[in-house]
């Protein structure tokens, strides 16, 4: 089975490679994600005023003083939220793999190809497992290069300014494309909820930082990051 489906990606690489990296659009599960989000915010604002574990465990781990004023009470919980959300995502996401396949799936995924879809090359032990459509069906196994491409990574590195600009920067600052996007609605006057308006002035920060290092606006950086699905 996974033999005929990478040689049926295989087949679709070669007339058409964006079929290796289908993704949904963001607007399809938008209202889900407004709904998740507003359950964080509202839960991360009721655990941080609540007696519990977790204002336990931040009372064993005090910020330093210089610190204090600067991180409130639930935007520190709403940040562990987010990690422990994080950390639930990746394993669920690694139980979709085992349902097909079970426990052994990615050993198997790796074994039912020897050549990259993509470059054409030799699979080292450096390969990784991409997932062509995130519905389910198993991931294929590419090399760095061929995975880079079709997630449109080397175009950061190429004929790409905007890519040039935000890649090294949001590095630098540590930030992430989501932390980009609200920054410049917030700026064009389309606020999202933030936990605190201390993380909000942090985006709007990173917003203006990025438009300059790019030299475009912020609707411009938007649609960057929408062609990118970022």
């Amino acid at each position: 089975m996974l033999k005929d489906y990478v040689r049926h990606y295989r087949e679709l690489a070669a007339t058409d490679s964006a079929a290796l990296n289908r993704k949904v659009p963001r607007e399809a599960f938008a209202d889900l994600l407004d709904r998740l989000g507003e359950i964080l915010l509202t839960e991360s604002a009721r655990l941080a005023e609540s007696e519990g574990p977790v204002r336990v465990f931040l009372g064993a781990n005090p910020l330093p003083p210089a610190m204090a004023d600067r991180l409130p009470l639930d935007f520190r919980v709403f940040c562990l939220a987010l990690n422990s959300l994080k950390q639930w995502v990746v394993a669920e996401q690694g139980a979709t793999d085992r349902y097909l396949l079970g426990g052994a799936a990615r050993d198997l995924c790796r074994e039912a190809a020897d050549t990259c879809l993509v470059t054409g090359r030799a699979l080292g032990n450096d390969s990784e497992l991409h997932h062509p459509v995130r519905d389910g069906r198993p991931p294929i196994p590419l090399s760095k290069e061929g995975h880079a491409s079709i997630e449109g990574q080397l175009s950061f590195v190429g004929d790409d300014p905007i890519g040039q600009a935000l890649l090294p920067l949001r590095r630098e600052m540590n930030r992430s494309w989501a932390h980009l996007r609200r920054g410049c609605l917030d700026l064009l006057g389309r606020p999202e909820p933030w936990p605190s308006e201390a993380s909000a002035a942090g985006a709007r920060a990173f917003a203006r930082k990025a438009t300059t290092a790019a030299g475009v606006g912020c609707e411009q950086v938007l649609e960057w990051m929408d062609s990118k699905g970022l």
